[in-house]
């Protein structure tokens, strides 16, 4: 009955799950190929498949960013298309996870990897354990599509502006039901003794094919040992408590190189055989606004995104590849807008250079997000008005007022802004934003709710692909499916 009504893939390692938890099981797998109007079943093999994550980047977040890029080129904005806009197959994902209503990046990820929707916190495992059980997570691993594409002989990478380590590039290659599991010094000691590994671990000791062939993104910290000095930062030390240097288990790989800032990063040839390991900050990599500032320098997303084209492009089978741009989220978090959405910008660059290095006849691209956020855009102002700054709006006449717009309170207030957030307002009067510069990287726009972290949000989020198999994408789809689109399209996971 239930594999009849979920039609799992792949996953002989799920039927722990599906006898230990009919309920969440139940949840787990919905929806499969898209039929046409007329029912068959439709699908075009790809070479290469490119899924780009922007963490956090939900409909509101897109427009924004839209408008934002229009206005840095000196336009209105509005009218701007960013670099997806353009794709052919537009969809709205359904986000929430098998436990919660407004998901988590790990139990998003998860789905658009592996395929199964799963429990907030989880990384390519299914949801019938408890959250940090290490035995029933063993029990309940979810082959992913790196996985798949390595033992099938393709070439796999993952880029991303967040610690490789982090939730949403994890998933693309390790399994835990803990996502902070990032170093063993994160992990608690029963799970080390029940044999699970830590997020690290997994990504240098990937078993499948020839293994992970380019990984670029942040989190330094998680692969080297305590003892051991940052390059970058000499004050500061790796995590590791197991005293192993992962950097060199990843060097031990033939040809393998390995690189930490710009300089290097950029002196990188393609040509050259053997995987490529990039880890440009001991944390996460700097906001695009930042990435200047970096005293070693650090790569762009859009940079990053082209150097593992070339580099995949070496294996002569085709490739699979996860992008993301994970410090949307991150920025959202801190109530901080204009660094969100200037990340935003930079992501709409990667995905502009992956096409036009990629063609639409063998390469399968989808732009989405994990999950949104509570950010909102209100208050009637005026078309063109910076997307960053206060509110001016049309007088009586249609034409834009001389100063910002006011509220009941008599004072302005700004386009963007968040339902709850560490910009909240605790006490009235509300701060008087007359002379602060909106628009500037640091400020932090006004929030209704009070909380430490603005939080996700639970609405569907947009999806944009083209090229084959493209067409699976359309209507409203469960968060799994792209998964199926993106493995359907390279002939992986079959029934």
């Amino acid at each position: 009955m239930i594999k009849a009504l979920f039609r799992f893939r792949f996953r002989p390692a799920l039927a722990a799950v599906l006898a230990g938890s009919t309920a969440l099981a139940a949840c787990a797998h919905i929806g499969g190929d898209a039929p046409d109007a007329a029912g068959a079943q439709t699908g075009g093999r790809a070479t290469n498949v490119i899924l780009f994550v922007g963490d956090g980047m939900g409909v509101s977040t897109v427009t924004a960013i839209r408008i934002l890029e229009g206005q840095m080129r000196g336009e209105p904005g509005e009218e701007n298309m960013l670099s997806w806009e353009t794709f052919p197959h537009v969809a709205l994902s359904k986000t929430y996870n098998v436990n919660q209503q407004v998901p988590d990046s790990a139990g998003t990820a998860t789905a658009m990897l592996s395929g199964v929707k799963t429990k907030a916190g989880f990384i390519g495992v299914g949801p019938a354990p408890a959250r940090g059980d290490c035995a029933g997570a063993l029990r309940a691993l979810l082959p992913t599509l790196m996985e798949q594409a390595e033992a099938a002989g393709l070439a796999a990478g993952v880029v991303t502006t967040t610690r490789l380590t982090h939730a949403t590039p994890a998933a693309a290659f390790a399994h835990v039901p803990e996502r902070d599991w990032e170093s063993d010094a994160d992990m608690p000691q029963d799970a080390l003794a029940a044999g699970c590994r830590d997020i690290a671990r997994q990504l240098i000791e990937f078993p499948y094919g020839d293994g992970i062939d380019v990984a670029l993104g942040g989190g330094r910290a998680n692969f080297m040992p305590e003892s051991a000095a940052d390059p970058e930062y000499p004050d500061r030390t790796g995590k590791r408590r197991d005293g192993r240097d992962l950097v060199a288990a990843w060097l031990d790989r033939p040809g393998a190189r390995y690189v930490w800032n710009k300089a290097q990063f950029d002196a990188l040839d393609p040509v050259e055989a053997g995987p490529v390991l990039g880890l440009f900050e001991p944390s996460h990599m700097q906001y695009e606004l930042d990435r200047a500032e970096d005293a070693a320098g650090e790569p762009s997303l859009a940079e990053m995104t082209a150097k593992a084209i070339e580099l995949l492009r070496r294996k002569p089978g085709g490739f699979a590849l996860l992008v993301e741009g994970g410090r949307i989220d991150h920025a959202h978090h801190a109530g901080r807008a204009a660094l969100a959405l200037h990340d935003g910008v930079a992501m709409a660059e990667a995905v502009k250079v992956a096409d036009a290095m990629t063609d639409d006849a063998d390469t399968l691209i989808i732009v989405t997000a994990d999950h949104s956020h509570v950010l909102t855009i209100a208050g009637y102002p005026t078309r063109g008005n910076p997307i960053l700054g206060k509110v001016v709006a049309n007088d009586a006449r249609g034409e834009p007022q001389n100063e910002p717009a006011r509220l009941q309170d008599g004072l302005p207030y700004t386009t963007l802004g968040y339902h709850n957030g560490p910009g909240a307002v605790r006490s009235l009067p509300r701060p008087d934003i007359s002379d602060v510069d909106t628009q500037h990287k640091d400020y932090r726009q006004q929030a209704l709710l009070p909380i430490y972290s603005e939080t996700h949000a639970g609405e569907d989020v947009p999806v944009y692909a083209k090229g084959p198999g493209a067409e699976r994408v359309r209507g409203v789809m469960e968060q799994n499916e792209i998964y199926d689109a993106l493995a359907g399209a390279l002939g992986l996971g079959g029934e």
